[in-house]
C-alpha cells in the first residue's frame, strides 16, 4: 500500500485501488442513449452539484489512514446525490471502515490486511447490500472516457462520475495540498498508483473531482488517456434512487422516468 506524504504540510494520503480481476460486464451509457430512456437536454458548460454537498465532500473518509479510496469515492458520490435531493448523508469513519472490511477484506486489527480493493467488487456490493446508510445502488454503467460529449451528459443528468484508474507519478509528486489543482495528461500511468475519485461537477475544462477531501479539475484529455480499458482504467456513472427521481427536473415537460426504470430492471 503506497503511503503519500506531502513534503510541505506533512499530510498523509493513501491510494488503494486494485485492478479488477473479474470484468464488470456492465451496460454502457451509450446504450442507454440509444434506448432513448433519458431526456434529450442541452448540457450546460458547468454545474454546481458540489456546493450543497461540501460537508460530505470535505471529509477524507479515512483515505488518509487506509487505502479505501474505492469506498470513499463512492461515499463522496452518495454525498452529492443525497444532499442535492434534500436528504444529505455524511458517513462516519466507523461506517467507512465497515464498508472497506466488507468489500476489501480489511481487518482493523491487522494492518497487513490494508491492501485496497477494486471498483467492480464495490459496485456489486452496493447493488446487493447498499451503502452504509442502507440505500441500494440501482445500477452503474460505463461511460466512454474518450467521448467528452457523453461524459458531460452523464455527469449533468446523473450528478456524478466514478473515475477509477492508475495515476501518472506527476499527479502525486508533488501532492495537491488544497482544492484548485488540475490533473491533465502527464506521462504514462503508474501501476503502483491505483486510485478512485468522485466526479462531482462539470467545468469548462473537464470535470470537477473530489479526492482526499479536496476539489480539483480532471481534464477531458486526462480522462481519455487514463480512464480507458487499454490503460487499466474505467469510468462509470452511478444510478441511485435519489438522482433518478431528480431527472424530471432536468428534462422537457412530459418526460417521466418510467422507461428508464423499466430499462434498468432489464440490464
Amino acid at each position: 500500500m503506497k503511503i503519500l506524504v506531502h513534503p510541505l504540510t506533512g499530510k498523509q494520503y493513501r491510494l488503494g485501488r486494485k485492478r479488477p480481476r473479474v470484468p464488470h460486464g456492465r451496460s454502457s451509457f451509450h446504450e442507454m442513449l440509444e434506448a432513448k430512456v433519458l431526456p434529450d437536454v442541452a448540457v450546460p458548460g458547468s454545474t454546481n452539484y458540489s456546493a450543497a454537498a461540501m460537508a460530505a465532500l470535505s471529509n477524507v473518509y479515512c483515505n488518509s489512514s487506509v487505502g479505501c479510496c474505492v469506498i470513499s469515492g463512492g461515499e463522496h458520490i452518495r454525498g452529492v446525490t443525497s444532499f442535492n435531493s434534500g436528504q444529505g448523508v455524511i458517513f462516519t469513519d466507523a461506517q467507512t471502515i465497515r464498508q472497506y472490511s466488507a468489500i476489501g477484506g480489511y481487518n482493523p486489527n491487522d494492518p497487513s490486511s490494508d491492501e485496497g480493493c477494486d471498483e467492480n467488487t464495490a459496485l456489486a456490493y452496493w447493488e446487493t447490500n447498499g451503502f452504509a446508510d442502507g440505500v441500494l445502488l440501482d445500477n452503474a454503467v460505463t461511460v466512454d472516457a474518450t467521448n467528452a460529449d457523453e461524459v458531460r451528459l452523464a455527469c449533468f443528468l446523473l450528478e456524478n462520475l466514478y473515475p477509477c484508474g492508475e495515476l501518472p507519478d506527476a499527479w502525486i509528486s508533488p501532492l495537491p495540498e488544497s482544492s484548485g489543482f488540475t490533473w491533465d495528461v502527464a506521462g504514462d500511468p503508474d501501476p503502483e498508483n491505483g486510485h478512485c475519485v468522485a466526479g462531482v461537477d462539470l467545468s469548462q475544462d473537464g470535470i470537477v473531482i473530489d479526492t482526499w477531501g479536496m476539489l480539483g479539475i480532471l481534464t477531458h484529455a486526462a480522462l481519455a488517456k487514463y480512464y480507458v480499458p487499454e490503460n487499466n482504467g474505467a469510468l462509470f456513472v452511478l444510478l441511485s434512487p435519489d438522482v433518478i427521481s431528480r431527472l424530471t427536473q432536468k428534462s422537457p415537460a412530459g418526460y417521466t422516468i418510467d422507461a428508464l426504470v423499466e430499462y434498468l430492471s432489464q440490464i
